[in-house]
């Protein structure tokens, strides 16, 4: 076991009891690089920064993340027949979590280190898909774009909103193909929402309902439960098989302790975005996009259960206002996680089943149009209108669903080999996660702030403010945020 002096503990929250000053402090050494004007990355070793005209007859794709989520999302990539997968990458290689990769992939080299992967196979690689924890997606995305690669990263498209503004501006300035892994994005609800939206049958809504009820990793644990949870965990020595100093990227110093791996680490404030980053992607993503929400104007945390200074909220209920835009009006977008958390059911949608047993819904949203109220679940499942009744009388006259020409792995690859455009690119990714970075700080706060959509500011909160640039990066690490 690798061992290491205790670090300084990292004081990225700031609940009441923090010294303001201090945690200003902090934050405030990061503006040294803009965050709305980032200067353009330089890609380290002699590889352009501009992607070659794909030749090839399939996609060659590094993989970043291998365990969990990365295994079915590697596989789903391979499956499409597109891929072509030439190198493998993952902190704690050759660990439980990462066999079944290994395995399917005896012939790929295998590396721990993203840098060392991406500089040392750069002339092999077209494209890099990411699936690590949500604090490391920003430094391998924008390491791959750099260097002029593809880039396929799983949501919430970064940690910070920052981080999401630099990532955009790299989308743009390298013109690479991009994709975020909300796979609703080419499911049935994508092309439902559009043609409904485009069709007038979705028209004039002004409120929102989002939700997820399913208990989270750190939802009733004994060991993150509010109000247990009073600092960081204990240091643990570091196994021999992990990199920690990559895991954490471009997070500040912690000590390392295994209560942070193996996807808890969606809890702590430091290293994930909570059940919001999680599922509110696969939730509100199409009402975002097709009702050209953007930025809000106000943001709230309406309801806590169990604030903490460290881990995510045992239940959150955060509103989202969004102002007219052009014909559309003011919009409130409500949303609601945590497993007692439950929103109000719309009046059209009994609580009790035929059956006489409650309805149970566990993730989706309720959408309140002009004259109709729409019910839908979460990822790609479309949209039904109610009451029941009023859905049968119109089914003949709205428009039909048109099919998905691919899925989201292969509409990524597709646009890879100039085929087809991707439909969750940066550009349209990242004002949606930005939406949600917004909402963590509202819940790291527990506050209400105004948000200024052409300053992209916190007008009256300056502690907000200035979370919006997130803590600043350690030593070595400060290059990623240097356009």
């Amino acid at each position: 076991m690798k061992t290491r002096a205790p670090a300084t503990p990292a004081t990225t929250h700031f609940p009441p009891g923090l010294p303001r000053r201090d945690f200003l402090r902090r934050v405030l050494a990061a503006g040294t690089v803009s965050i709305f004007t980032p200067r353009l990355l330089l890609a380290q070793g002699k590889t352009k920064a501009t992607p070659k005209k794909f030749t090839g007859e399939k996609v060659r794709l590094a993989c970043a993340g291998i365990g969990g989520r990365g295994n079915d999302v590697i596989k789903q990539m391979n499956d499409t027949g597109i891929a072509s997968i030439v190198a493998l990458c993952d902190t704690d290689m050759g660990a439980p979590h990462t066999l079944g990769t290994l395995k399917r992939f005896p012939n790929a080299p295998r590396f721990q280190d993203f840098r060392k992967m991406l500089d040392k196979m750069a002339g092999d690689i077209d494209a890099v898909c990411i699936c690590t924890p949500d604090v490391s997606h920003f430094a391998i995305a924008m390491h791959a774009m750099a260097l002029g690669k593809h880039v396929y990263v799983e949501k919430p498209m970064a940690h910070t909103f920052r981080q999401i503004e630099v990532m955009m501006a790299a989308e743009k300035k390298y013109k690479v193909i991009t994709q975020m892994g909300n796979q609703g994005h080419s499911e049935a609800n994508y092309f439902q929402f559009k043609a409904w939206v485009d069709a007038g049958v979705i028209k004039n809504v002004r409120k929102i309902t989002a939700y997820m009820n399913l208990l989270s990793r750190w939802h009733g644990n004994a060991k993150l439960r509010f109000p247990n949870v009073t600092g960081f965990l204990p240091a643990e020595p570091i196994p021999d098989t992990l990199d920690w100093d990559c895991w954490l990227a471009t997070a500040l110093e912690h000590d390392y302790n295994k209560g942070y791996m193996d996807g808890t680490w969606r809890a702590w404030y430091d290293f994930g975005n909570g059940t919001l980053g999680d599922y509110a992607p696969h939730i509100f993503d199409t009402a975002h996009e097709f009702l050209n929400l953007g930025l809000p104007v106000e943001v709230e945390a309406v309801k806590l259960d169990g604030y903490n200074k460290f881990i995510f909220p045992q239940a959150s209920t955060l509103a989202f206002r969004f102002p007219a835009r052009g014909a559309m009006p003011p919009l409130t977008l409500t949303w609601y996680d945590g497993a007692n958390n439950r929103p109000p059911f719309p009046p059209e949608l009994p609580e009790t089943a035929n059956d006489g047993e409650p309805v149970r819904l566990s993730a989706g949203k309720f959408i309140y149009g002009e004259g109709l109220t729409f019910m839908g679940n979460s990822h790609g499942a479309i949209l039904r209108v109610l009451p029941a009744e009023k859905a049968r009388a119109m089914a003949s006259t709205l428009p039909p669903i048109p099919k998905s020409p691919s899925n989201h792995y292969a509409n990524f690859l597709l646009a890879c080999k100039g085929v087809e455009k991707t439909r969750s690119p940066f550009s349209v990714a990242g004002p949606l996660c930005e939406v949600m970075a917004l909402g963590v700080i509202a819940q790291r706060l527990n506050a209400k702030f105004a948000f200024d959509r052409d300053t992209k500011q916190v007008t009256d909160n300056k502690i907000a403010n200035e979370l919006l640039k997130g803590v600043p990066p350690r030593k070595g690490w400060e290059q990623y945020y240097v356009l």
